[in-house]
């Protein structure tokens, strides 16, 4: 249900994500109202998020994750720890040596 100019790689992404959302509402029994009302989202918005809709704005999908009780895993979504490519790149511009600053050459200083 793509409803912007997504990526296809984004939109399938964010329908897993609503669909995620969907299965973990449903396993703890939740109505959709009240899911809704405990977001502060309108019905409207948390059905769209449940289906993926790349028009809702992020802040409506954290206030449904941690109306769930699972906004840790969204805090760490793309920590630096997790940035595989993020670290090998940085790890490629470390300096071969470090030079001390100051530091005079010959002699007692």
């Amino acid at each position: 249900m793509a409803d912007y100019s997504v990526p296809i790689p984004v939109q399938r992404a964010l329908e897993k994500l609503g669909s995620d959302i969907r299965d973990a509402r449903l396993r703890r029994r939740i109505p959709t109202a009240q899911l809704a009302e405990r977001a502060s989202v309108s019905r409207t918005t948390l059905s769209k998020i449940e289906k993926g809709a790349a028009g809702v704005s992020l802040g409506g999908y954290a206030q449904v994750i941690f109306s769930l009780g699972m906004i840790d895993r969204l805090a760490d979504l793309v920590d630096a720890r997790h940035d595989e490519l993020g670290l090998r790149l940085e790890e490629e511009r470390l300096p071969q040596r470090i030079r001390r600053r100051g530091a005079r050459r010959g002699g007692a200083g």
